[in-house]
């Protein structure tokens, strides 16, 4: 039955499951998504950042060359600082024309972070494993079908850009061969124009192969997390608790609510039913209780069993309908009730307390003596 359950892993993973497997670092994760960002960033590089940099960075350097027979060093600590004042000022000036290229390489960095979908910082990661540097484990790794379909893949990938390099750098170059008073100046532009080109057409590759792959890696990782009928019963067991210990556990609060209602509704002065849906409790005991206190309440089942028990304690039962509802939402157990209820519970107490004294009078406006509940003036 375990191996069984094992190889028939047909189940879609929970969220717990997933979760699982990414506190562990394990994600769909498609290295083409990181080279298409980089073959984008420099194919933006190419056409928006060389053709603003190239000539003042070229200038800069011919500045440096062109000046250096010129440039007076000083011995000991003074050609040191000059040294250093004329490094600082070079470094500067490159630094801030390779400032958008740096800005542009960050960006498609990033850029293929997010087109990965999640990132997962996990240190599992990072503990070192004895499979990492068995080299028999390594052996199986470069062997397995994964390795070999990356192998094939990337393969395939420098076939094809070396196609898509070969043919452009021909057209590149018949061109030249072609081309009547092209001067060497023009050169640089028309290679920058060539390779452009050649980014273009392997970004556009590149572009439909980190598509499939993406969805690939993601269809293959929520496979590989797919659960057997046994692991998705032991995750809920885990999560919800054994069914025997939970109905057990149920059993018992039930049972403690039956002993709980069995010794609180005996103590009440009167029972406010809706008639049948609704049933609170309230005991006032004056000089004792500054107002009336709640001692159970409930709906349907538990309403039907405080007035069978109210019925054997000969407490009084009154309908009030829009009052029992009232209460049962906002009174607490064993709290007093809300102010704003004090009056019409204090008048329906009032009656109940005539009718014990043998004082017969009309009830509560709303309200209505339970003719299933014994009579007060018996109690």
């Amino acid at each position: 039955m375990a191996e069984e359950d094992k190889d028939n892993k047909t189940e879609e993973p929970t969220e717990r499951r997933l979760k699982k497997a990414r506190d562990k670092g394990d994600v769909a994760s498609s290295k083409e998504g990181g080279t298409l960002m980089a073959m984008l960033s420099l194919f933006g590089i190419t056409v928006f950042v060389l053709p603003s940099t190239a000539g003042p960075l070229s200038g800069l350097l011919r500045g440096v060359f062109e000046t250096a027979g010129q440039i007076d060093v000083g011995v000991g600590v003074t050609g040191l600082r000059d040294l250093g004042t004329l490094t600082r000022e070079l470094i500067g000036g490159v630094a801030l024309l390779l400032a958008p290229l740096v800005l542009l390489m960050v960006l498609g960095a990033l850029a293929g972070a997010a087109l990965q979908g999640e990132v997962v910082m996990a240190a599992e990661r990072l503990r070192p494993k004895w499979s990492k540097i068995s080299p028999l484990a390594g052996l199986k790794r470069l062997v397995s079908a994964a390795s070999l379909v990356e192998f094939a893949k990337s393969v395939a990938k420098v076939l094809l850009v070396g196609a898509i390099a070969g043919v452009v750098t021909w057209q590149a170059v018949r061109q030249i061969w072609l081309a009547q008073g092209l001067l060497p100046e023009a050169l640089a532009e028309f290679a920058r124009a060539a390779a452009a080109r050649m980014l273009l057409y392997t970004l556009a590759l590149v572009a439909v192969i980190a598509a499939a792959d993406i969805m690939w890696k993601r269809f293959d990782h929520r496979r590989k997390q797919r659960m057997s009928m046994k692991e998705v019963r032991d995750e809920h067991k885990e999560t919800e608790g054994d069914p025997l210990i939970r109905a057990k556990r149920m059993g018992l609060r039930r049972e403690r609510a039956r002993q709980r209602l069995a010794s609180a509704v005996p103590r009440a002065t009167v029972i406010l039913t809706n008639p049948t849906h609704y049933a609170v409790a309230l005991k006032y005991e004056s000089g004792k209780d500054l107002a009336p206190v709640c001692l159970a309440k409930g709906t349907d089942l538990i309403a039907a069993r405080i007035r069978s028990l109210a019925t054997e304690a000969e407490i009084p039962i009154v309908e009030n309908r829009p009052l029992a509802r009232a209460l049962h939402d906002v009174a607490e157990i064993d709290r007093e009730i809300p102010v704003e209820h004090w009056e019409a519970v204090a008048a329906i107490i009032g009656y109940v307390m005539d009718l014990k004294s043998d004082k017969h009078r009309a009830p509560p406006a709303g309200s209505q003596l339970r003719q299933d509940g014994p009579d007060p003036a018996e109690t």
